[in-house]
């Protein structure tokens, strides 16, 4: 006698199905969730959420980053020391060319530092009333130097500064959303540029000592290097005292601590 077949147990086919959604839910969610919670307790690597939240402020000329406020510093720090060697090229410079230089240099960096020091004002940015250790061995080096020795000094010394800051003044210039730090930057690359190439014009830039140089970042060199002829092995310079009154030059106005920067629209 054949068997009958079972009859289906009613809902088993739902429940299944229902089963299968209620699954695929469930990965769902984990797939969502797991990245979220795998990664909340890790350090951002690069720490550039943390930084760019904590060291760019808002100004009412727009947002003022930790490079802007570097480069604030760096425009009044150029001035410290590129102003007062100017001023020795016009006097000790034995060629026209490089007096033009030190010309060039005292009228761009007057006025480019009465610039920055109203932009800092404006901002908040507290600036230096004296040259870093480097900028002041630069300075002893000037100072000590006499003839075509220094000629050749200057203009390599200088020249080394500003291909250093070059670039910094283009990135500034490109990523800057501060409109004041923005009209300074096209001051300074204006100025910067001038520079360049009446250094260059006097004819002692020496260019493979230059590729060389500025090749070392900045942080790595502990002395400045006294350029002389290509065939030469430079020499460090001896640290310079701390400007006096009786020094040979004379530094750009001193700057007072300005108040913080406004947030306010």
């Amino acid at each position: 006698m054949r068997a009958r077949p079972r009859p289906p147990v009613q809902g088993r086919g739902i429940f299944s199905g229902t089963g299968l959604i209620v699954t695929g839910l469930a990965a769902t969610i984990a797939a969502l969730v797991f990245p979220v919670w795998s990664y909340a307790d890790r350090a951002d690597p690069t720490g550039a959420v943390t930084v760019l939240s904590a060291k760019t402020v808002p100004t009412r000329y727009g947002p003022l980053s930790e490079l802007d406020r570097d480069f604030i510093v760096k425009v009044r720090l150029a001035g410290l020391w590129e102003l007062p060697a100017g001023q020795m090229a016009e006097q000790k410079g034995t060629t026209a060319a490089v007096r033009t230089a030190g010309q060039h240099l005292v009228a761009g960096h007057t006025a480019l530092d009465a610039h920055v020091r109203d932009v800092a004002a404006q901002l908040g940015v507290p600036l230096p009333n004296q040259p870093n250790d480097q900028q002041q061995q630069w300075l002893a080096t000037l100072t000590g130097a006499q003839g075509q020795d220094f000629d050749r000094q200057f203009a390599n010394l200088v020249r080394l500064a500003h291909g250093r800051v070059f670039p910094v003044v283009a990135q500034v210039r490109a990523g800057t959303q501060n409109t004041l730090v923005r009209a300074l930057a096209d001051d300074a690359d204006t100025t910067v540029l001038d520079h360049i190439k009446v250094l260059e014009a006097t004819g002692y830039v020496d260019f493979s000592a230059l590729a060389r140089q500025l090749a070392v970042t900045p942080s790595s060199v502990a002395s400045p290097q006294v350029f002389a002829p290509s065939d030469a092995i430079p020499v460090a310079a001896s640290p310079a005292p701390a400007p006096s009154p009786s020094s040979p030059y004379t530094l750009p106005p001193a700057t007072t601590s300005p108040p913080p920067a406004s947030d306010s629209p």
